[in-house]
């Protein structure tokens, strides 16, 4: 049975010291693994000031990168709203590494940190280290060992060739960022300890084939082998969707310098690859861990009413849903991913009628965190959302779903809360989490090896959904510049194969 109100306070008041923080880790800690069942990580924990917050911000939450102007523009922009009051600092940042690295505000109140160890060092911990989508692609053991040594290689470049070399490359690569990953497949693990070994054996291997692809390229008339398209894609590996690895492998220009760095923009937009895909899981988990932990802490007398009304204040906040007035492009994920999972917990252990029909796979089951372990491990947000979205949470979020046709004047209201409409709602919400419709589908589908070595790439779409023109331009003018030719994307319509569009770039 549950132990209630009968453990000393913690502390008391909002000031903490690092013995305060000793306690409160030590506490949570036990609830984590004793009653909750995490599997995490091991833990460290690093209090920060509010302008190191503002560093960990331009770093994309990591804590060190290689130089580059854009993260100084970054925490310009970030200082400037904390400090006009515009916007507020995290109260922590969580790093998916092992150890786990979470940072706490200097600033934070005692029940802040308590919270805050809690939701990211128990919570996302957990999370990272179990959900499935995270384990298929990333190695946390070795993350920050790969950070260093891609500071210290870019560091080098920057000495040898200079910083406004080694930043033209960068700036190309990191705005082909988004279309440097792969999407199928298993992970490719960073280990640094086979790394310069591995990296030299690579670097021979793609040589030898780089050197005998480029070296059968005649300078004028087109070499017989190359007339058939099938054998020429096959030697390429084409299609290929992952534009920075293709660059990498294959641009006829690009320096061997210039080839790793591409290689660490890469591997590091890899790593963050899962992070869009599980925000709303990612959240909810965490969130759902500190309010269990916080409020277990309370019941066994560990912290006080004072301390336990402010930790539900900021709960409250984070979990809060703006009506559509203020409507994003999707939900709040910590209100959204929280309210399903609690919804989860509710239906386990007291199930409605509605609920038995809709989940009969563990309604009553009596087994909540059980059932959220399994949950945790085995979505993303688009399935999680498909499987998981009660009509119950629908009505409190008071979702209904729109037909907006422009070739009609009006708008129509075109799935209502009944049994279809609730799974249209939810298959229509689910689909807006799908990954694929966030990034365009592009392709390189073919090289002109044998006459101007024009780089050809394709984008599957369909009329109505083209491209930014001149986000576009931009972009392949970068592309162009990897490549050291010209440049030329089509948009193709993939119901009739029709070509909608054509951009093309040279280097400039």
């Amino acid at each position: 049975m549950a132990e209630t109100g009968t453990l000393p306070l913690l502390y008391e008041g909002t000031h903490w010291d690092f013995a305060t923080l000793r306690r409160c880790y030590d506490a949570i800690e036990r609830i984590a693994e004793k009653e909750l069942k995490l599997d995490v990580y091991p833990n460290r924990i690093e209090v920060i000031t509010a302008e190191q917050m503002l560093d960990v911000y331009t770093a994309h939450g990591m804590p060190l990168t290689y130089r580059h102007w854009s993260y100084g523009k970054h925490f310009l922009l970030h200082e400037t709203e904390y400090r006009k009051g515009y916007s507020n600092l995290a109260y922590e940042v969580v790093i998916n590494s092992n150890p786990c690295i979470s940072y706490l505000m200097e600033g934070n109140s005692a029940t802040m940190q308590a919270l805050v160890i809690a939701h990211a060092a128990f919570g996302h911990n957990h999370f990272f280290k179990n959900n499935h989508l995270f384990r298929q692609w990333t190695d946390a053991t070795a993350i920050l060992d790969y950070l260093e040594f891609a500071r210290a290689f870019v560091g080098r470049c920057e000495d040898r060739y200079g910083i406004a070399a080694v930043e033209r490359v960068l700036d190309a690569a990191h705005a082909l960022s988004r279309h440097g990953v792969h999407r199928h497949g298993g992970k490719r693990p960073l280990n640094l300890k086979s790394e310069e070994q591995r990296e030299r054996e690579r670097r021979a291997y793609d040589e030898s084939v780089y050197n005998d692809l480029w070296r059968t390229v005649p300078s004028g008339k087109p070499q017989p082998g190359f007339d058939s398209a099938a054998e020429r894609r096959r030697r390429l590996g084409l299609p290929e969707e992952n534009l920075l690895y293709f660059l990498e492998k294959i641009s006829p220009v690009l320096k061997p310098w210039e080839r790793e760095i591409i290689r660490i923009v890469r591997l590091i937009a890899q790593y963050f690859y899962p992070q869009p895909q599980a925000k709303v899981m990612n959240e909810g988990c965490a969130t759902w861990v500190h309010h269990r932990i916080m409020t277990r802490l309370h019941e066994t007398g560990q912290i006080d009413d004072a301390a336990y009304l402010e930790a539900i204040h900021s709960t409250t906040n984070v979990v809060t849903q703006m009506g559509f007035e203020h409507a994003g492009p999707n939900f709040n994920p910590y209100a959204l991913g929280y309210a399903v999972m609690e919804d989860i917990a509710r239906a386990c252990t007291d199930p409605s009628e509605e609920d038995r029909r809709w989940f009969p796979d563990f309604a009553g089951n009596g087994d909540p965190v059980g059932t959220l372990h399994g949950a945790w491990a085995n979505y993303r947000d688009e399935s999680f959302i498909l499987q998981f979205l009660s009509p119950r949470v629908m009505r409190r979020f008071r979702m209904f779903r729109l037909l907006d046709d422009t070739a009609d004047p009006t708008l129509l209201v075109d799935a209502i809360h009944d049994d279809h409409g609730y799974r249209e709602i939810r298959r229509t919400l689910a689909r807006s989490y799908d990954p694929g419709l966030g990034t365009p589908d592009i392709q390189v589908v073919d090289v002109d090896l044998g006459g101007d070595r024009r780089l050809m790439l394709e984008h599957r779409t369909h009329p109505g959904e083209l491209l930014h023109a001149k986000d576009t331009a931009a972009t392949l003018r970068y592309l162009a510049r990897l490549w050291g030719y010209e440049v030329r994307l089509q948009e193709v319509d993939q119901a009739t194969e029709n070509v909608l569009a054509v951009h093309s770039a040279s280097p400039s």
